[in-house]
């Protein structure tokens, strides 16, 4: 009856100190405290929803109690350096660093375990390099009316409702100071993405938030309203999101606000749904047709997709769609699933998608395969926070990287994970003004563009020391990997390149292209006959 002990001691002391309060007025204070926790422990007996609250009535409660505090307790007191949960304490500490300006160097030695699997470095130069300029900068959309000169680091798709006004302030500026663009998200341009100017790619998801009719479908006409927008610099359709690919999502019509609703184009007070596909193309050609009509209604802005790798005989039907009707996206985003989101579920964050390194080889590999690499930019998203990862991806295949958590860092964000309850502590993500008005906008952009630049005079000096003068130099013979206690290989031995041109005269000696490239349609996304017969075979 250890069990009942707690109960039993908070009605014993509040009678108690009931009896006490009448000689002694000052005891009718612990008299309320234990009758209150008395009162608590009869509802636990009670109720029946709860097992745990009748087997420990109030006892319970500091159980629960602890465990609300416990990834604070974990994140503070007991998680090492180096552990990413998702992202380490030393990740996070070099974000804080370089936005605040501060130094950013380490004492004493290397925290990570240099002889581990998986250890990954570049190899340095006996004849190193001096370059001035951090600026790096790649041309997007070349053959079109209005190319566009890209930092190769950039802030990754963020919609305003899952970020705070201010936050999308502060990016914005952060991004118009540094010179790099900000990434809207799928839910649009909002007022604060105008503010103060800074370069806009435009996400256009399924819902076709800020492009849509009443009845939730593409309409040209509010697309060229905003895509003509100066602060405009490209156009992005959102086929998937590496943290929840093909799961759609709704907005509860109780958090549809009247900015949001304006923002987006959805009415006040009904659900805002975000279909999980488009309605505006059903086929690979059909998307590429709805990029090149989106390009020529944007006035010629360099016009592309973002996607996260799933099955690889729907991508591989885009690209012999890209082949054989010779319309082709100014660029691809391939987005990791190791990406991050406000809310998505377990499921889909933890075991959806492929992540962003194979995502990026396979389509990198196809467009080499197919001789359109030259043609078609890639940029890339997952994780990416330090000089090291930008360089690695780049090294992969990527023309540029995104990076949304790692500008959420330089915001001032702390990995609480509250993302999904409107109750972020730095006023990032949330849309309770009581949190987010204390975000300073002038003093988070700073940030921003300190984060931005101080990373690239990183990758900078990262480059000189292995003999280069710009990250497209990069390749996958530069980073070398740990593959066990005593070998080491290189990016370049561990997976198969393919040679410009080669799906073109044969089927290469890679597992995935032997296993689809055969049989993927350009007509349709659907399953290669062989797949969907072995999946009927299940019914």
């Amino acid at each position: 009856m250890n069990r009942y002990l707690a109960y039993g001691l908070c009605i014993l002391l509040a009678l108690l100190s009931l009896a006490l309060s009448f000689q002694w007025p000052a005891w009718g204070w612990p008299a309320a405290l234990f009758g209150v926790l008395a009162l608590l422990g009869t509802w636990d007996l009670l109720q029946t929803r709860s097992t745990l609250r009748r087997n420990y009535p109030v006892l319970a409660h500091f159980r629960y109690g602890l465990e609300s505090v416990g990834p604070e307790i974990r994140q503070y007191f007991i998680e090492g350096d180096t552990a990413e949960v998702p992202f380490s304490r030393q990740q996070r500490s070099l974000v804080y660093q370089r936005a605040k300006g501060v130094m950013d160097v380490v004492p004493f030695g290397s925290q990570q375990d240099v002889y581990s699997v998986d250890y990954e470095w570049i190899n340095h130069s006996l004849a190193p390099t001096q370059v001035d300029s951090h600026d790096f900068r790649i041309t997007i959309g070349a053959g079109t009316a209005q190319p566009y000169s890209a930092s190769v680091f950039n802030i990754s798709a963020m919609s305003f409702g899952a970020l705070s006004a201010n936050a999308i302030r502060a990016l914005n500026e952060g991004a118009r100071r540094g010179g790099f663009y900000h990434d809207t998200g799928e839910g649009s341009i909002s007022p604060y993405h105008l503010e103060h100017g800074g370069d806009l790619v435009w996400e256009i998801g399924s819902g076709y938030f800020g492009c849509r009719d009443e009845q939730g479908r593409f309409s040209e006409e509010r697309f060229v309203q905003n895509a003509r927008l100066p602060s405009v610099k490209m156009i992005e359709i959102k086929l998937s999101q590496g943290a929840k690919p093909g799961h759609g999502g709704v907005l509860p019509a109780a958090k549809v606000s009247p900015e949001i609703a304006a923002t987006r184009g959805v009415p006040i007070g009904h659900d805002c749904v975000s279909p999980a596909r488009h309605s505006a193309f059903s086929t690979p050609v059909e998307l590429l047709q709805f990029v090149a009509r989106l390009r020529e209604l944007s006035g010629g802005k360099p016009t592309g997709f973002k996607l996260a790798i799933g099955h690889p005989w729907e991508w591989f039907g885009i690209a012999k769609a890209m082949h054989e009707t010779g319309l082709l996206p100014d660029f691809i985003v391939v987005d990791g699933a190791e990406g991050g989101t406000g809310a998505a579920p377990a499921e889909f964050i933890d075991h959806v998608g492929v992540p962003m390194h194979e995502a990026l080889l396979l389509v990198h590999n196809t467009l080499v395969g197919l001789k359109l690499r030259e043609r078609i930019r890639i940029g890339a998203a997952g994780k990416i926070i330090s000089a090291f990862d930008i360089a690695r991806t780049m090294a992969m295949g990527a023309d540029w990287c995104n990076s949304a958590r790692g500008f959420m860092f330089s915001l001032g964000c702390i990995q609480s994970q509250s993302c999904h309850n409107d109750r972020c502590p730095t006023g990032v993500a949330t849309q309770d003004p009581t949190r987010w008005k204390h975000l300073d906008v002038g003093d988070k952009s700073v940030r921003v563009q300190h984060f931005h630049d101080n990373t690239l005079k990183a990758l900078r000096d990262m480059l000189c020391a292995a003999g280069l003068e710009h990250p497209q130099q990069l390749g996958p013979e530069h980073i070398l990997r740990r593959v066990s206690p005593i070998e080491v290989r290189s990016l370049a031995m561990l997976y198969r390149f393919l040679e410009p041109g080669e799906l073109l005269d044969r089927i290469p000696a890679h597992a995935v292209f032997q296993q689809f490239w055969s049989e993927a349609r350009s007509d349709a996304f659907s399953p290669p006959a062989r797949v969907r017969a072995l999946q009927d075979s299940k019914c």
